[in-house]
């Protein structure tokens, strides 16, 4: 375990500039996640821990998870717990974080399974929508995320913490271009969800027989034209309400339930 005492730390530079800059988490395909049941979901998920930091106060608490983490780390690092807050993310800071090395291909899917459902996410730019759909897509057994390249980044510290660990455990790819790539998936039927009174009704679609792909669009702005268009069928959540539309992250909730009933 190598002791760092200094902010102009190497290592710890290092570890800063990847949780404030998206091009830096790219160009060095590693990202971090913070706090214990994360860095925990990190060892259980089998990802690879390129280096470990923990505070003082961290290494006494929890000292058994530590030493697992450490096992299966590349570099270990202790800090004091001033040091160690002044680079962390969260308010309130547990004193450990892990660098995670992202996936060689997170763009490829094995294969787009016969009955497979996916999840579609067009210019999604708040990280806690994100995070919650990631969250709640693990959780109802989505097979995949398809983000289009304008998102925000599924790495950043907001989203990996709101994703509760399903950002370890997903399947995702990014493509420039959504209303392209679905073009490619033979056999896959597309939907755009749309603010819309008159389109179908999402209670009334069923998807139990045929694999498909469910377009989300950007918070203010819903999905674009194009791929409203590209998409085989467009749909509405129906509401009683006067509220014209959802969060993004309900409506997206909502629709993944009624892919996966």
């Amino acid at each position: 375990m190598k002791r760092i005492t200094s902010k102009d730390n190497s290592a710890l530079k290092h570890i800063s500039k990847l949780i404030k800059s998206s091009s830096f988490r790219r160009d060095n395909h590693a990202f971090v996640c913070e706090g214990l049941r994360l860095c925990e979901d990190a060892l259980l998920s089998e990802r690879e821990i390129i280096s470990l930091a923990v505070s003082d106060s961290a290494l006494s608490k929890h000292g058994e998870i530590i030493a697992r983490l450490s096992d299966r780390a590349g570099e270990v690092y202790s800090l004091p717990d001033s040091l160690f807050n002044k680079i962390s993310d969260t308010k309130s800071p547990q004193g450990i974080l892990c660098v995670i090395k992202t996936l060689d291909n997170p763009s490829l899917f094995d294969k787009i399974k016969c009955n497979g459902k996916f999840l579609a996410l067009e210019n999604i730019q708040d990280p806690v929508n994100l995070g919650t759909v990631l969250r709640t897509a693990e959780a109802l057994g989505i097979d995949g995320i398809i983000l289009s390249s304008d998102c925000c980044d599924i790495y950043s510290p907001k989203v990996v913490r709101g994703s509760m660990g399903a950002v370890f455990r997903l399947s995702y790819t990014v493509v420039d271009s959504i209303a392209d790539f679905i073009k490619t998936l033979d056999g896959v039927k597309s939907y755009a969800a749309v603010v819309d009174r008159n389109a179908d009704k999402l209670t009334a679609l069923d998807f139990s027989d045929h694999a498909s792909v469910v377009c989300v669009g950007n918070e203010g702005n819903g999905l674009t034209a194009r791929l409203i268009e590209a998409c085989d069928k467009s749909f509405t959540i129906p509401m009683a309400g006067r509220a014209e539309s959802l969060n993004a992250a309900i409506a997206a909730g909502i629709i993944m339930w009624e892919m996966m009933k």
